[in-house]
């Protein structure tokens, strides 16, 4: 009996079962039946204890069992510690079905009506996908900075470091954060990226799951929600405008790039202005803790690169535009030289000029 493929689906053929374009073209319906299997054990009494470490959050701190109802009112806090790993692996199975619900059913169909080439298709699936990444985040990051008073209350982001506590939402906002930069690797297999465009992508998920990591397990959770949802904000502005760029095939909207680079500086400054206050004079000055200083240290070079590659990419386009500028005053040149032989041509001679011919013929034959 033929299978029919499911989520994420390439094609209509029908490949060999367990073969790697089975896997491809499946790969949503296989990742949901194995996160089905940790859903169901959940259910059952001799597994819910094996199958609550993936899908629960563990470390509870607040005193009280989080399987049943706190007396006291309060919500459950939380810390950061081994069993998180379960939970990450099993919230990355969530991000893989999500990208290829996200992929089939909104993006490939808005796709297949603007018949985009192979380059600007990728590019629109890329930024298809981080711009809700990167919606979602900054709108969870806001709900958590206001749930937490942490503007407000700027001192409760080092008072009491290390010891930081983080609410049910809180601690949620990293596990997916971390899962999504991990799901980013088997994507590229599902995907079928090609190897000379894989370099970039994987530099971008390891380079995001190893900065969001340090953060969450050195207890840098309260400053590192802040600076994620501001860097988030620029990234979705960024990638929207990017989007914008594929549509415009006109290129009537050029001029956002203007607004696009404010944007970034602003985010920039903004960043390194609340590290410094936060890092500096809040940890370091007044927590005492030589941690901030390391912390700020890493995070300046991230900024460094960050700008780096702005800049470059900037300039690299500002190259590939230069020779189609130069194109039309080349075609200007053309004409001139075409006009040449026109002037040897008898036709456009006056009278005057084509009538020596037959006057020197006549002379010589007196």
């Amino acid at each position: 009996m033929a299978i029919k493929p499911g989520i994420g689906r390439k094609s209509n053929k029908n490949p060999p079962i367990l073969s790697h374009e089975f896997v491809i073209q499946n790969h949503a319906d296989i990742v949901s039946c194995v996160a089905m299997v940790f859903v169901v054990g959940l259910m059952l009494q001799a597994t819910s204890s094996i199958a609550s470490v993936f899908i629960s959050l563990h470390h509870n701190v607040s005193g009280a069992d989080p399987s049943h109802e706190n007396p006291r009112g309060e919500p459950y806090f939380y810390q950061q510690g081994i069993k998180d790993y379960c939970a990450i692996f099993f919230y990355t199975l969530i991000c893989i079905i999500m990208h290829a619900i996200l992929q089939e059913y909104v993006l490939d169909k808005i796709s297949k009506k603007l018949h985009l080439s192979k380059f600007k298709l990728n590019r629109f699936n890329e930024s298809g996908q981080l711009v809700v990444f990167y919606a979602m985040s900054f709108l969870w990051g806001i709900q958590v900075i206001i749930r937490e008073a942490y503007i407000p209350h700027y001192s409760s982001l080092w008072e009491g470091f290390p010891d930081h506590p983080m609410s049910f939402l809180h601690k949620m906002f990293y596990i997916v954060q971390l899962s999504y930069y991990l799901h980013m690797l088997p994507e590229l297999y599902f995907q079928r990226v090609k190897q000379e465009d894989q370099q970039p992508k994987i530099i971008h998920a390891i380079v995001g799951f190893s900065l969001v990591a340090a953060a969450y397990f050195l207890s840098f959770q309260r400053i590192a929600l802040i600076l994620l949802t501001v860097h988030y904000l620029g990234e979705f502005i960024s990638h929207t405008f990017q989007l914008i760029g594929i549509f415009d095939k006109d290129e009537k909207y050029s001029k956002l790039n203007l607004l696009n680079s404010a944007v970034f500086i602003s985010v920039r400054g903004a960043s390194v202005a609340l590290a410094v206050f936060t890092l500096y004079y809040g940890l370091t000055i007044s927590a005492k803790s030589a941690r901030g200083l390391i912390a700020l240290a890493g995070f300046g070079a991230v900024q460094a690169a960050l700008v780096f590659a702005f800049f470059a990419e900037a300039i690299r386009a500002r190259r590939e535009r230069a020779p189609e500028t130069k194109q039309p005053s080349q075609k200007k040149v053309k004409p001139a030289k075409s006009e040449k032989p026109k002037k040897k041509k008898e036709s456009d001679l006056p009278e005057a000029d084509q009538s020596p011919k037959p006057v020197q013929g006549k002379l010589k034959s007196k």
